[in-house]
């Protein structure tokens, strides 16, 4: 469950990254909307997977709803995923199970 949370949080963090610094620049620079349907359905679908993830990663893990909730508005951030991943989710212990 981490570890789909953390990959879950990379690839939503780069699918943004590449909709606003290619995407974006293609649709309204050389008027080439193409990429803009790929590349927002693949973020859109990380995204969800991400605050579901965090979600299932909150009542598994006993945190808090306000953690649950920074993750949540840091994924509307650009890079905001990579610094959820370093402030609230890389130094969290092995669950032992």
């Amino acid at each position: 469950m981490w570890k789909a949370l953390r990959t879950t949080g990379v690839l939503e963090g780069v699918s943004y990254v590449l909709l606003l610094a290619v995407g974006m620049p293609l649709k309204y620079l050389a008027k080439i909307p193409e990429p803009n349907l790929v590349i927002g359905m693949a973020h859109g679908v990380l995204f969800v997977a991400y605050v579901v993830l965090a979600w299932a990663a909150m009542r598994q893990k006993s945190k808090t709803l306000f953690w649950f909730a920074a993750l949540s508005f840091l994924a509307l951030l650009p890079l905001g995923t990579f610094y959820a991943d370093r402030r609230f989710l890389r130094n969290e212990p092995p669950s032992v199970r």
